[in-house]
């Protein structure tokens, strides 16, 4: 991931306090410029936009840089938020950005391929343990393989246990494109994992074709 220029860092809300508000109160109060403000939605948010982006980049490091950059964005347009309720949805918004542009540039630039196994993150509970970091690798290998939308659907469906339903949603596009997205993602996959015997024994493609 490239390094970015965001001025926000990891330690700089670790004294959050007022963390019983609302929603729609803590969004009101980003739109002020409120600093408890800032403290309550990284914690309230980070541990889900984190997770997310382990998951679907499959490094801790640029999770974290993507993080920031996630937040740095919610908080410079949190004015524009027109109903407060919908923060979670906001902050998840920006994340699935983030992560569409990032997938886009590891394609390009074919990143995956020189991280090193150390880099790479453990599947969450619905998937297979893999206890083999270059086995993780080879995991992450293929799906950098995958479109952007194709990764990041599989991504979220596998990796975050999302609905179809949720997925279209904060992704906003249609049903019907997620479930196409995720039908060609699991179609390649499976035959790229079936084609490598050790991958074949660890994963089970067939749960994927549900």
């Amino acid at each position: 991931m490239s390094k970015r220029t965001s001025q926000v860092s990891l330690s700089l809300v670790a004294g959050a306090t007022r963390r019983d508000v609302s929603d729609g109160e803590l969004a009101h109060g980003l739109a002020a410029g409120e600093a408890w403000a800032i403290g309550v939605a990284w914690h309230r948010f980070a541990p889900m936009v984190l997770t997310m982006a382990e998951r679907s980049l499959g490094s801790r490091s640029d999770a974290e840089d993507l993080a920031q950059e996630v937040f740095l964005n919610v908080f410079r347009s949190a004015k524009s938020l027109r109903d407060p309720d919908k923060l979670r949805s906001f902050v998840y918004s920006f994340a699935i950005f983030g992560l569409k542009s990032e997938l886009r540039r590891r394609r390009l630039r074919g990143w995956l391929s020189f991280l090193a196994p150390e880099a790479l993150v453990e599947l969450g509970s619905r998937s297979v343990d893999v206890e083999s970091r270059d086995l993780l690798r080879r995991f992450y290998a293929l799906l950098d393989r995958l479109s952007a939308r194709d990764r990041l659907v599989f991504s979220l469906r596998e990796l975050e246990s999302m609905t179809i339903e949720e997925i279209a949603e904060v992704m906003d596009i249609s049903v019907s494109t997620v479930k196409r997205s995720l039908a060609h993602a699991v179609s390649r996959l499976s035959r790229w994992i079936l084609a490598d015997a050790d991958l074949a024994d660890v994963f089970d493609t067939k749960r994927w074709q549900r």
